[in-house]
């Protein structure tokens, strides 16, 4: 399943003007699960720990590094992705909305050497999308300080990627892995100088199901005709209470097993 050219669409009708482009953000907030653990965890950081560097590692349409920026007024943000459209667009974007704390990098995190280490890095749905994982973990290990903390959100190997057997392939074709095993996780980031490491499901029982109402069908109705923007937003009316109160209810529980993990580590 294409993903790609529905976000460049959809990039390209929010892009319109900034309360546009917020209005998205405000909506993949709500709609997407994940968003609502990394903006959890990131609440529950902020509490205790002065950040003056943040990295978010791949940022893509921005709308995490809004947050951060939102959370961390007085820190320097800096969002690093490898399409240079959309490091360009995040410039653009921000500049208009008058964020001077943050800046948008072309650069491969396998091998991204910045000028100042990182207080915070957040990583979010980008590991599946990276073959040579170990380097960029064994590099997240090199540029975050001591007492720093890495928030990862990934797919599990519990149905992550909407794989669930064998011989089945990705919902979406650019990721390169189907999911992470909790221990293979772990072990990866041991390796890479970090301690104090907690990884949790998300979307579990009740969280597929909301990514299935909010993405999953979605995407597949757009792939197949761009008509489907135009009932889109109907579409959202109808299945958006019954998402919401899934994600509310994934959110709220400890998950015995998920297609997602929420990752912690303390460098």
């Amino acid at each position: 399943m294409k993903y790609d050219p529905i976000k460049r669409s959809l990039g390209s009708f929010f892009n319109q003007t900034v309360f546009l482009r917020l209005l998205l953000y405000k909506l993949l907030d709500l709609l997407l699960l994940r968003a609502w653990y990394i903006k959890r965890a990131l609440r529950q950081w902020s509490k205790s720990n002065r950040v003056q560097y943040v990295l978010d590692a791949g940022s893509g349409f921005g709308q995490h590094t809004y947050y951060l920026q939102s959370l961390f007024p007085n820190a320097t943000i800096e969002g690093v992705d490898l399409k240079q459209e959309q490091i360009d667009d995040c410039n653009m974007f921000f500049r208009k909305a008058g964020k001077k704390n943050v800046r948008f990098l072309y650069a491969d995190l396998t091998h991204y050497t910045p000028k100042q280490k990182y207080d915070l890095i957040v990583c979010v749905d980008v590991m599946e999308h990276i073959e040579d994982d170990v380097s960029v973990f064994n590099n997240f290990g090199k540029i975050i300080n001591d007492g720093g903390l890495l928030l990862i959100s990934t797919p599990s190997d519990k149905g992550g990627s909407d794989v669930h057997h064998e011989h089945e392939d990705s919902f979406i074709d650019e990721h390169v892995r189907d999911g992470y095993n909790k221990e293979d996780m772990i072990q990866k980031l041991k390796k890479a100088g970090f301690r104090d490491i907690s990884v949790a499901y998300s979307y579990g029982k009740f969280g597929s199901i909301a990514w299935r109402l909010s993405m999953k069908y979605p995407i597949v109705m757009l792939n197949k005709s761009k008509l489907f923007f135009v009932i889109l937003p109907v579409y959202y009316l109808i299945t958006f209470p019954f998402a919401f109160l899934f994600n509310a209810i994934d959110t709220g529980r400890t998950n015995k097993t998920g297609t997602g993990l929420i990752v912690k580590a303390i460098k």
